[in-house]
Order: structure tokens, then sequence, then C-alpha cells
């Protein structure tokens, strides 16, 4: 009845991988961000409530920062408060710059070892390194300041 080869079903099977895929992730996307969007929804309600209940404002917490799936915390929540964000992020822009700072030395000692007589190959390890540290510099200017529980406080002065 049906006859399906291999060399006809082949070609509608390496491209039906990559579709799937993206169709997916795409899916996948749009439901977390549904999600995030419902839980950010319940807890502007929830402020909300205590407001009209008479509770003061400035005794509330601050309205969470929605982070993406590869920032959650290890316990795994979707919401932090805004100082832990800026924290994560400077944190995460460090940690970049330090591994690209460093890929590019690397890159660069490993060249030049290796191509003994070309001249100037190293160089190639200029561009990861150069990207590392203008990271470092964007993570020293966004770096948390001030008494905002982030950094330990000052020794007393005797």
């Amino acid at each position: 009845m049906l006859h399906i080869d291999g060399e006809t079903f082949l070609p509608f099977l390496v491209f039906a991988v990559p579709i799937v895929a993206i169709v997916g992730g795409i899916t996948a996307g749009i439901v977390r961000t549904l999600g995030n969007q419902r839980l950010m929804e319940l807890a502007q309600r929830e402020r909300i409530a205590a407001i009209e209940r008479g509770i003061d404002p400035a005794k509330l917490p601050p309205l969470p920062v929605a982070l993406s799936d590869r920032t959650w915390g290890g316990d795994g929540s979707a919401f932090v408060t805004s100082r832990e964000y800026a924290h994560r992020r400077y944190q995460g822009i460090l940690i970049g710059g330090l591994v690209c700072s460093f890929v590019g030395a690397g890159l660069g000692v490993f060249l030049g070892l290796v191509n003994h007589g070309e001249e100037g190959v190293w160089a190639v390890g200029l561009i990861p390194g150069s990207v590392g540290v203008a990271l470092l510099i964007a993570a020293l200017i966004i770096r948390p300041r001030g008494d905002d529980g982030m950094r330990p406080p000052a020794p007393p002065s005797a």
C-alpha cells in the first residue's frame, strides 16, 4: 500500500527536526512569559488588597522584578527584589567579563605558541579579551552601591 523508503523520508526528517525545535522553543517562551505575567499580576493584586485594608504602602515590600529561567535563584523563585536583581546582574556581567578575558588571553598565548612562523596570529585573542575587559568595566559601572545590604558594613572606627 504505502511504500516509504529512506531516500524520500530522510529529507523530510532532516527538515522536520529543526522546525519542531523552533516551534517548541517559541511555545515554551510564550508559556513562560504568560506564567510570569500572571505571577506579577497576582503580586500586584495582593499589594492593592493590602493597601485597601489600610496598610501603609511604605511598609510594604517593593514589587518583585521578573527574571528569566536562566537567572532564577536556587529556590526556584521567579521573582526577586530589585536589590537582588541588581546584585545578580552585576555578578553575571562580572563572571562573563572574567571568562572572556581569560579566554582571550589563553587563545592569544595558544596561537602564539602553536604558530611559530606566522606573525601576529596571537592577536586573534585580543577580540574576546577586549570584550571581557569591556564587560569588567560595565560591571564596575553597574556595581550596586550604598547601604542596601549588599556589602558588609564598614568596620567601626576606634
